[in-house]
């Protein structure tokens, strides 16, 4: 573990100032711990917060440290908590973003955090304005179980890079990768950084109604509710990364192909268990047989013997597996694809992945975000109704639209509003650490990732600088005939 020059114990504070004199603990497990935790790095991070990059970046390389160091050791925790999920999923969607991420980070950082010049009107010259970023203090993130490495490694760049000390909650339902983590961050970040919470749902509800500087929760929109609810007593903060159903909209002038391709691998990645995953699809119905088809192959070609795949990923829990079984047991039988011949087994929660065809709009697989690998086929007319569709429900956290025609791709972009979008491509953007990610109204609230999450858990100050010679004197009272013929000309 690298302790950094920022890090204070209670003597060094004031001899007046009331502080758990114990230090704190690394891994939170009891709900007092937590409290106790909280209020000690609550007070560090006012008495001395860090302003200087070393030591900020000297938190980035403790987090690119503990990640290079402990890839295998994280990847098989997850792969234990999911029953079985391949490795190399685990490298390609949380470890190589996570890495990139901290670089992106580093390489930026100490540009971002520098205090800016900001554009002041002639009336207020030769003053001049500034905006100096400042970090919160105290940073609270909690982590799904879909993408436990990279959900709580994304936030915790930009809450580091920012000067803050964060405390993470995990998931409940991923509780070996949970205490692995737990153990990793202990190792190499001091307590006074960083610790992480372990624990059920009280102990989720206990952190969500502690008094942080921000809270970022990353998981289900019902339990986004609740989680903001919470914080709302304490003026808390919040950013919200939820779900929803992320639509797939195929032009007509589409190449098929390129569009299965690409909307098959976001649906089975994680076993469709992603927050921006492609919920179903929008595609006239003379294409339906033909992205089954299609579809059918790709499975053949890129999960061959599925049963018995080391790539392909099962439900996370049996809660999980029972939900998504229940929604389509719920279905007309001839309305179910199955795109493989493997059936799908609540023994070891492998469940291959299915097309429904047209399904009604009160289905569960189309009012509820279904996190499974289940791709509902919905038929369009015209773009304007699959547009209409679109809007006519809560707005999503991605939209995919695949096709040729500038015009029509322009027309759902600017007729549309989502959390981000993707053009002949799905779920990529969340790896570009140049945009901000985010989602609206039930999909979310606030965006993070690269200089967006840097400005999201900074305080953004603006400060105006008076010049020694200056006019103001002019406006003040008694308001004379000068001040009358000054204020008509402003006024004009």
């Amino acid at each position: 573990m690298t302790d950094n020059d920022q890090t204070i114990n209670s003597e060094a504070i004031d001899n007046q100032t009331t502080i758990d004199s114990q230090k704190p603990l690394s891994i939170i497990t009891t709900i007092a711990q937590l409290q106790a935790n909280f209020s000690r790095m609550q007070t560090l991070s006012r008495h001395q917060p860090i302003t200087d990059w070393s030591t900020r970046e000297s938190q980035l390389d403790n987090l690119e440290a503990l990640l290079s160091d402990n890839q295998t050791t994280l990847a098989k925790a997850i792969s234990a908590d999911f029953g079985y999920r391949s490795e190399s999923e685990t490298q390609f969607a949380e470890l190589f973003p996570s890495f990139t991420g901290i670089s992106h980070a580093k390489k930026h950082g100490k540009a971002w955090m520098k205090t800016r010049r900001a554009s002041i009107s002639a009336l207020y010259m030769p003053a001049h304005n500034e905006i100096q970023p400042q970090p919160l203090g105290v940073v609270g993130i909690m982590v799904p179980w879909n993408y436990p490495l990279y959900l709580a490694i994304g936030p915790m760049i930009d809450a580091l890079t920012a000067g803050n000390r964060v405390m993470v909650k995990m998931s409940e339902a991923a509780p070996k990768f949970a205490e692995a983590f737990a153990k990793a961050v202990a190792h190499y970040f001091s307590s006074d950084m960083v610790c992480v919470v372990l624990g059920e749902v009280d102990i989720a509800e206990a952190f969500s109604k502690l008094p942080f500087d921000h809270l970022l929760y990353t998981g289900s929109t019902a339990v986004g509710k609740k989680v903001m609810a919470a914080a709302a007593p304490n003026l808390t903060p919040v950013t919200l990364e939820l779900g929803g159903k992320s639509p797939v909209i195929v032009l007509d002038d589409v190449n098929l192909e390129n569009a299965v391709n690409r909307v098959m691998m976001g649906k089975t990645l994680n076993a469709g268990q992603t927050c921006i995953a492609p919920d179903y699809v929008l595609i006239q119905r003379r294409y339906h047989e033909r992205f089954i088809s299609l579809a059918k192959e790709w499975m053949q070609k890129h999960y061959p013997n599925i049963g018995n795949n080391q790539d392909y990923s099962h439900i996370i829990n049996d809660d999980q597996f029972k939900r998504v079984a229940g929604y389509l047991q719920k279905l007309p039988a001839d309305r179910v694809q199955p795109l493989t011949e493997v059936n799908a087994s609540p023994e070891t929660r492998l469940m291959p992945p299915v097309v429904v065809t047209d399904p009604e709009t009160d289905s569960d697989v189309m009012q509820e975000e279904i996190f499974a690998p289940i791709l509902p086929l919905m038929d369009y007319e015209t773009l304007d109704d699959a547009i209409r569709f679109i809007n006519e429900r809560p707005r999503p956290l991605a939209l995919y639209v695949f096709g040729n025609d500038d015009y029509d791709i322009d027309k759902v972009r600017t007729h549309t509003v989502s959390g981000g979008v993707c053009i002949n491509e799905v779920i990529l953007h969340v790896a570009q650490h140049d945009m901000p990610f985010g989602g609206v109204g039930h999909s979310g609230m606030g965006a993070y990732h690269g200089k967006a999450g840097f400005e999201r858990l900074s305080h953004m100050k603006p400060v105006f600088v008076q010049s020694k010679l200056n006019g103001m004197n002019l406006l003040l009272p008694p308001y004379g005939e000068l001040f009358k013929k000054g204020m008509a000309l402003l006024l004009k």
